[in-house]
């Protein structure tokens, strides 16, 4: 969509350009770039863009914080910087913690989704035979049940493909491997405890369905020796020499060694983790409760979601997921508690959505947009959070399968023999996570209302003699941007301005500055002062699907300007048949870095006539 692909546009320049980007990948709500030089990159211009929740820099990863359009996003971000989807730069010096992180990512994201859908499905049919509506001998279930277990048995072969392409290997070589663990014959040999040898060596048989390190291990070593016979083999017969050597030394070799090797180690793991849980249910989920979002903010929950998988292969439940359902309601919890407290329009319009969105799991608005800058909500949450695991460890709540965030992830909790006191311990955990959250920030935090006030009378009363002028940049009426009809600029998420309601279709350079941003549909264009004073200017609202029809720029990227030099043409009659709405919103939109941004005029105004005052 058009959208997207200005903002990808925005963010690859943001980011220092195409040629400062080592690699890009996403995960369910963030872009994460690896880039040469992050000095190069502006975070804090990118935190002001509509369509970008924050900017976070962690784990040797510059991540965009996008939301749930992230994959469109994404998408947009490769075609416009011409990258690959895959990241393959493992061996460069980042530490080898920092690298394990990216390596596990990248494997998992591409699956994540399609895993949750599967979970989500399965937790379906658990509710369905729960109810009587299905038995596990209709047809209808066992079709429905193989749509939702395929990911599950054919793990070692999707697993195949993305761990190839993350360690640079073929992605088709992966899959074939995986595939031969889970071959029918092997299986069924497998399966009748029969003895199997390859060249009077015997193997061990293992059931490798679900599993998960076996595969990762043998497509990084296919990839070694992929790059071997591509280097040492004649291009003429390069492409189907190497396969097949591959093949030949990389799949007798997982059945012989690593299979069984990273087995042993998949159930060490696992029994690892079920020991701990043994000795503390309570303390083991309320303890991932508190910390989940901290590992979010570094990129360190990457490392739980093999022990996730994991888990469900050899043990057939996971609590880890558990603990993640109590940190996210712990969030909602203490955002809400912000929401009812705060006086502010725009934290209020921000705190709604973000505690919609926390209920569907993606906590990332809440957590950078209100609770973490305000601290005592961030750590409230983490209480709610412990208070909700200890909750789910006394019910003994698990999952017994991947699935989606929030409350998506409520009825994988549901175990095959149906609903029992540990499935509603999700709910009370959950409730329990909220309330205390929201409880302990309605009483211990305080919005600085009072301060914020006397800034603003203080601001105001010497608004005519201090700060940076800003005119107005088209002849109309002017209005409060809080009229505007879009939530964006209405709420104030974008900084603090003003609107105008053109009555002729030209725009004109509010101060002496230089152009930041033509966007490439005309509709909208972004200033920075002398000063520093940044400063959108958008023509109309959702006119950018006009792309670029009835609009003129006179401008380009770069150019310095002065007050009053025309910059935009528009036929605003045109634009309103169409059936937009023309008001322009003006935006300070880096407001943050000011006191205030004080209205100084409202009613009909002249071009080039004051309208804001930006308080240093």
């Amino acid at each position: 969509m058009e959208q997207y692909k200005q903002l990808a546009e925005t963010i690859v320049q943001h980011v220092g350009g195409k040629e400062n980007v080592k690699s890009v990948f996403h995960c369910a709500t963030r872009l994460r770039f690896k880039l040469k030089d992050e000095s190069k990159a502006s975070a804090a211009t990118l935190k002001q863009l509509d369509g970008i929740i924050t900017v976070v820099q962690s784990g040797g990863q510059f991540q965009v914080v996008i939301g749930n359009n992230v994959p469109y996003v994404y998408k947009e971000v490769v075609d416009v910087g011409g990258f690959q989807t895959s990241s393959t730069d493992d061996e460069e010096k980042s530490g080898v913690f920092n690298r394990l992180i990216d390596v596990i990512a990248g494997i998992f994201t591409p699956i994540l989704g399609p895993m949750a859908g599967s979970g989500l499905l399965k937790g379906l049919l658990a509710i369905l035979v729960a109810l009587g509506l299905l038995t596990q001998e209709m047809g209808t279930y066992v079709v429905l049940n193989a749509a939702a277990d395929a990911l599950f048995y054919f793990l070692p072969v999707i697993l195949g493909h993305s761990a190839a392409k993350k360690f640079g290997g073929n992605p088709y070589i992966g899959m074939i491997i995986g595939g031969a663990l889970v071959y029918p014959s092997i299986v069924a040999i497998q399966g009748a405890g029969e003895s199997l040898t390859f060249l009077n060596v015997p193997v061990v048989l293992m059931s490798y369905a679900s599993s998960v390190i076996p595969i990762i291990l043998a497509t990084y070593v296919s990839s070694k020796v992929e790059t071997f016979f591509n280097r040492h083999t004649h291009e003429a017969v390069r492409n189907f020499t190497t396969p097949m050597m591959a093949l030949l030394l990389v799949v007798p070799l997982t059945f012989l060694a690593i299979g069984p090797v990273a087995t042993y180690a998949s159930q060490g793991l696992a029994n690892g983790y079920s020991f701990l849980y043994d000795l503390s249910p309570t303390i083991a989920i309320a303890f991932i409760g508190a910390f989940w979002q901290v590992l979010v903010m570094f990129g360190l929950h990457w490392g739980l979601v093999p022990i996730i998988i994991n888990n469900l292969s050899v043990v057939g439940m996971d609590t880890i997921v558990v603990g993640v359902l109590m940190a996210t309601f712990g969030q909602v919890g203490a955002v809400l508690a912000i929401t009812l407290k705060a006086k502010n329009p725009k934290v209020k319009g921000l705190g709604t959505s973000s505690t919609i969105a926390g209920v569907f799991g993606i906590t990332e608005p809440a957590m950078y947009g209100l609770t973490l800058p305000r601290k005592k909500p961030f750590v409230f949450g983490m209480i709610g959070g412990a208070a909700g695991g200890v909750i789910g460890g006394l019910f003994g709540t698990a999952a017994y399968a991947m699935g989606g965030l929030g409350i998506f992830s409520i009825p994988v909790m549901i175990p095959a023999t149906g609903v029992d006191l540990a499935f509603y311990g999700a709910f009370i955990g959950m409730a329990v996570a909220a309330v205390v959250a929201l409880a302990l920030t309605m009483v211990f935090h305080k919005e600085e209302v009072t301060v914020e006030s006397q800034e603003q009378e203080v601001a105001q009363s010497v608004s005519e003699q201090v700060g940076f002028p800003v005119s107005a940049p088209l002849k109309g009426e002017v209005v409060s941007l809080e009229t505007v009809r879009d939530e964006v600029f209405s709420s104030g998420a974008m900084g603090k301005g003003i609107a105008i309601m053109p009555s002729e279709g030209a725009v004109y350079a509010p101060f002496n500055g230089e152009i930041v941003t033509v966007y490439p549909s005309k509709h909208a264009i972004g200033l920075r002062s002398d000063t520093g004073v940044e400063v959108l200017i958008h023509i109309g609202l959702d006119t950018v699907k006009l792309n670029g029809k009835y609009f003129e720029t006179l401008v380009t990227n770069g150019q310095k300007v002065r007050e009053g030099d025309p910059l935009v043409r528009f036929d605003m009659d045109a634009i309103a048949r169409e059936g937009y709405d023309t008001i322009t919103p003006i935006i300070v939109t880096n407001t943050d870095h000011y006191l205030d941004v004080l209205p100084t005029y409202t009613g009909a105004v002249e071009a080039n006539h004051g309208v804001l005052r930006v308080i240093v």
